[in-house]
């Protein structure tokens, strides 16, 4: 595939699928395809890499921990989540498929 939108689920799927297009020393690009998942309750993303990611296509709303309210993604909008900051997904629409383009980058110490 060389394609972000190739291939792309044609319905709703119990879970998020992920692709990986490029994994190279503290650098790993994937393919978030997301059809109304969110985060379980009371869980939260505390990832030791820092990741960027840009939503392609579709909604979603992006919380961290330290804001008050979700960020309202839409196609074209980034963000740059700074490592261990604890953020979750709280909402993806079930009727269409939101694609992330996720990019996590940092070195391998940076995992401890």
């Amino acid at each position: 595939m060389n394609n972000v939108f190739a291939e792309l689920p044609l319905s709703p799927m119990p879970a998020e699928q992920l692709l990986e297009l490029l994994a190279q020393p503290g650098l790993r690009i994937e393919r978030i395809v997301s059809t109304g998942q969110s985060s379980p309750p009371g869980f939260w993303y505390e990832q030791a890499l820092g990741e960027w990611v840009l939503l392609l296509q579709g909604e979603a709303l992006l919380r961290f921990e330290d804001e008050p309210q979700a960020r309202h993604l839409k196609a074209g909008d980034y963000v740059d989540i700074a490592p261990r900051r604890r953020h979750r997904v709280d909402w993806t629409p079930p009727e269409q498929a939101s694609i992330w383009l996720a990019v996590h980058y940092g070195s391998a110490a940076d995992r401890g």
